[in-house]
């Protein structure tokens, strides 16, 4: 009797069980990951501090992968957060750990790397490119069996898909050699080709060109394979909602339209920096400098800055073009932020009165961020370099600079360690991290040089004008043209 009851109490706790219990593992079962994600409210992204990735930008966080991740974030309507790896090969231990849930650092999709982790739907395509230092009585390699003969050095990152390729070609062309490293990013081995301490560089062709102009000579010499998909990758999972889910947002044409944008915003725009046309300066000196020339005027009676400068900020910004729009949305002949228009009374950015006036009375208030102690013109330059990169880079650079025992409050002094902010081993060490360094130097740089070219031209109107009244006068002397410019010429 006693054996009889147990067991229908046994067999009565198993149908308690099976009533209760089961249904409550298969909705835990039943939850994807999709759906954990969106109840946690946040998805982690696991990104590098890099031009193409994430890095901060006059304060605010950018970067393609961190703009396109924030747009998926919000599409799910959830937090973004970041997991940042002290290397490149640690993103993939880090999403084998599964520490975050996508990784985004322009990853290219390899054979290699689709054994061990997915995929979503791809949003670029790059080619992987053999880069080369132009000098004078040297030929750059045309393919591969002419860079074996050259037998020069080669660097390329480990444990990146560029090393991957390597060792495939190397099948075929057992002489191939290259060096690999794991201390350098892109942007710094692009640095030290620039700089002749290595011979040739190997990476994709998205990052050269979102970097090219602030490396002047040097240039692609082939690409070593076809173009090739770039992807957020993800860690296997036993559902595919979340790669689903992300390969939905891809497929909108409002995302579509958004990688458009962000490609020109970081990766294909022309380098606002680099060397001037002198004839377009002066072409647009005649045609567009006089209907501005007096709002310049007054912009300097209301602030007591030259107009001069005012002037050469101008043209750095928008070459004088009040219909100037820039991929950010910033815009007129000043380049004004939404943000910086209202704050200085701009209703309409692209009323070329409204933007000189403003965007000068907007430089009162960055000039008066900068330490009082700054004399000028250093004062001048830091606040022109704080307002491209960031006051919180800038104070970076001015840490680096102070370390190196060099005086932080001299321009000549800081901006020899701007550009050190592109580079892991200095920017890790500091509050803001990654900042594209080399852009405020040539700003600044930019912005002297159209001031000394402005002062040129201005004096050279002066004397043909003074050239034109003798002409009525027979007791002057004329001028000689060619005497004229060469007197006036700065040395730039």
């Amino acid at each position: 009797m006693f054996d009889i009851t147990r067991k229908k109490d046994a067999a009565y706790a198993l149908v308690i069980f099976i009533l209760f219990c089961i249904p409550a593992l298969l909705s835990w079962n039943s939850k994807s990951q999709l759906g954990a994600i969106i109840e946690s409210g946040s998805i982690k992204l696991v990104t590098r501090n890099s031009p193409n990735t994430y890095f901060i930008d006059k304060g605010d966080p950018a970067g393609f992968e961190y703009d396109l991740a924030k747009a998926y974030a919000d599409y799910l309507g959830v937090k973004l957060e970041l997991v940042l790896p002290n290397s490149f090969s640690e993103i993939f231990t880090t999403m084998q750990r599964r520490d975050g849930h996508i990784a985004g650092a322009m990853l290219t999709i390899t054979d290699e790397r689709q054994q061990k982790f997915e995929f979503a739907s791809p949003y670029l395509e790059t080619t992987t490119a053999l880069i080369y230092r132009t000098t004078q009585g040297e030929t750059p390699p045309q393919d591969i069996p002419d860079l074996i003969n050259q037998n020069k050095q080669v660097m390329v990152i480990a444990n990146s898909s560029h090393s991957e390729l390597m060792k495939s070609l190397q099948q075929e062309y057992p002489k191939l050699k290259w060096e690999e490293t794991g201390a350098f990013s892109s942007v710094e081995l692009l640095e030290k080709l620039h700089n002749k301490e290595i011979d040739y560089v190997i990476t994709d062709a998205v990052t050269f060109d979102s970097q090219k102009s602030f490396f002047p000579g040097l240039k692609k010499a082939f690409d070593l394979d076809s173009p090739k998909p770039l992807a957020w990758m993800l860690a296997p999972h036993h559902d595919q909602s979340l790669r689903d889910s992300i390969n939905r947002f891809f497929a909108l044409e409002s995302t579509q339209k958004l990688i458009e944008s962000l490609e020109d915003k970081y990766f294909n725009r022309s380098n606002p920096l680099g060397f001037y046309d002198t004839a377009a300066f002066r072409g647009d000196m005649q045609d567009r400098f006089p209907k501005l020339e007096q709002y310049f005027m007054m912009a300097e009676q209301e602030t007591d800055i030259d107009w001069q400068l005012l002037a050469a900020i101008a043209y750095q910004e928008s070459h004088w073009n009040p219909d100037a729009v820039s991929p950010t949305g910033v815009k007129g002949i000043m380049m004004l932020t939404r943000a910086a228009a209202k704050e200085v009374d701009v209703t309409d950015r692209t009323d070329p009165m409204q933007s000189i006036i403003g965007g000068a009375h907007y430089l009162v208030k960055v000039m008066e961020k900068i330490p009082d102690r700054i004399p000028q013109p250093d004062h001048t330059w830091f606040a022109l370099a704080g307002y491209n990169v960031g006051y919180g880079h800038l104070e970076d650079a001015r840490v680096l600079t102070s370390r190196a025992g060099l005086n932080p409050d001299k321009w000549r002094d800081v901006k020899k360690h701007l550009p050190l902010l592109t580079q892991e081993k200095h920017f890790s060490t500091v509050r803001y991290g990654y900042a594209r360094g080399y852009e405020p130097v040539r700003y600044v740089s930019n912005i002297r040089k159209y001031m000394k070219l402005l002062k040129w031209e201005v004096q050279v109107m002066q004397a043909k004008r003074q050239n034109e009244r003798a002409d009525f006068d027979p007791d002057h002397e004329s001028w000689d043209e060619g005497t004229v410019v060469e007197d006036f010429l700065p040395a730039l």
